[in-house]
């Protein structure tokens, strides 16, 4: 048979429709989404006749492939996970994940109309933020509150009202690159704000800031060095006392917290993270903190600080566009509730509970795994429970070891690079991490209601 031959023969795309599994692809998929896939399977068989190969082309044969390519073009892009690598907060992987009571007032306020900006008491129009300034602020015990769409937006927002045109004074060892190159001298010119250094990589004086003042100074910023830290011969000067020479000049003090913990975690081992409470009390104008780290929120900028800073920000036009939707509203007023009791907080926030919880919890969580793997034929893998390490992730807590129990993989039929592959590119894909020659699973970001899952998983990855 000629190639000729052979691509005279290929359906054509309305022979496919028309078809029955055509017919029964259109009631369960959008038409536009069947085409594509039809024309883009007879595209690759003519491709493959061209090439000099004699593909099955009739239509009972192609209707696999079909049907394959129409799933793989309604799937979303976005997919949810499961997170075995030990890193709480991981930027790669939605960071916090929101909790049940959260993810149900999303659903509450984003299925129904809503009065993000309607005062009800009054019958008119009111203020988007009037919701959640009143949690933010009894918890935090700032003055005011605003949010924005993330902390990078929030710190832009404070430069650009107080230091657009003139100096913000910062620290040389507080000029950070974090994650997605996120510069703070970049972040300060685009506000047009003029980057006045003090002190060293190392060393800070309050007489640096002090010299530093002038008739151009519009604000003292101090950042949070989120994920690294400069130890050994280093002296940085406190917001306490960076506060004192604020009022001495009439100079607003901005301190970035970054991650923004609220809760007390030393006596939960986690020590050198400084609460947004603190901070305010401390004397702080503005603070501005994450939504989605620490606080395990969704992604917003949190600031907080003086009731006369914070309304001048929100005076500032740029506000307009940096603004949350409502069902951020939804999810970070959730989030802020729960803190009002402490250790319901501990308990129902995904990200609080992973970083607190006992390590006998997640060994138990471990065995669990380990016990759904058993049915396993004999030889595929040596399996074992170590004790290891996590970390929290998202550039919070860069020092902090959190010791954990994980479930070490060691395949005898592939490798373990293939293994991780496989589970990465599952129906469901697993995140795990190779340390040496074992895939590790770390049962403290598993949750419980994935555990069967993730078994089943590790199991097709193994005996594929």
């Amino acid at each position: 048979m000629t190639i000729q031959q052979k691509l005279s023969r290929l359906p054509q795309v309305n022979e496919c429709l028309n078809s029955a599994p055509g017919k029964q692809w259109l009631r369960s998929f959008y038409r536009a989404v069947v085409v594509k896939s039809i024309r883009e399977v007879i595209d690759e068989k003519r491709g493959e006749i061209l090439a000099g190969e004699s593909p099955e082309i009739t239509l009972d044969a192609l209707a696999a492939d079909i049907e394959e390519a129409i799933k793989k073009h309604s799937a979303y892009k976005l997919r949810p996970l499961i997170n075995a690598s030990g890193v709480v907060i991981h930027t790669n992987l939605g960071r916090s994940i929101l909790s049940e009571q959260a993810i149900r007032n999303v659903v509450a306020v984003a299925g129904s109309y809503s009065n993000l900006e309607y005062e009800i008491s009054q019958g008119k129009r009111g203020k988007r933020y009037s919701h959640i300034k009143d949690i933010i602020t009894e918890l935090t015990g700032a003055e005011d509150a605003i949010v924005v769409n993330n902390n990078a937006a929030a710190v832009l927002i404070c430069l650009d009202t107080f230091a657009r045109g003139k100096e913000a004074v910062v620290s040389r060892g507080e000029l950070v690159e974090i994650g997605g190159s996120f510069r703070v001298p970049e972040v300060m010119k685009s506000s047009g704000a003029i980057l006045r250094e003090v002190g060293t990589t190392n060393k800070t004086h309050l007489y640096d800031y002090s010299n530093a003042v002038c008739g151009n100074t519009g604000l003292f910023l101090k950042i949070h060095q989120s994920n690294y830290k400069i130890v050994g011969f280093t002296e940085e000067v406190t917001i306490e006392n960076l506060a004192k020479i604020g009022r001495e000049f009439k100079v607003p003090v901005a301190a970035d917290l970054g991650s923004g913990c609220v809760i007390n975690l030393e006596k939960y081992g986690i020590h050198d993270e400084t609460t947004v409470q603190v901070v305010i009390k401390q004397g702080a104008d503005l603070v501005t903190f994450s939504g989605d780290k620490l606080l395990g929120g969704p992604q917003a900028g949190i600031i907080v600080g003086k009731k006369r800073y914070v309304q001048k920000i929100q005076k500032n036009p740029m506000l307009r566009a940096m603004r949350i939707d409502k069902m951020t509203f939804a999810a970070l007023e959730a989030t802020f509730m729960q803190y009002l009791d402490e250790e319901k907080a501990l308990r129902h926030i995904p990200t609080m509970r992973m970083l607190t919880q006992p390590g006998g919890e997640i060994k138990k969580r471990a065995r669990r795994i380990l016990n759904l793997l058993k049915k396993l034929p004999d030889g595929t893998a040596g399996l074992e429970i170590i004790p290891d390490q996590s970390r929290a992730g998202g550039g919070s807590l860069p020092e902090a070891d959190f010791p954990t129990f994980a479930l070490s993989i060691r395949p005898r039929k592939i490798s373990v690079n293939e293994l991780e592959k496989r589970l990465r590119r599952g129906e469901t894909p697993v995140i795990a991490r190779i340390k040496e020659q074992e895939l590790l699973i770390d049962a403290r970001t598993v949750l419980d209601n994935e555990v069967k899952v993730l078994a089943g998983c590790i199991i097709a990855a193994l005996v594929k």
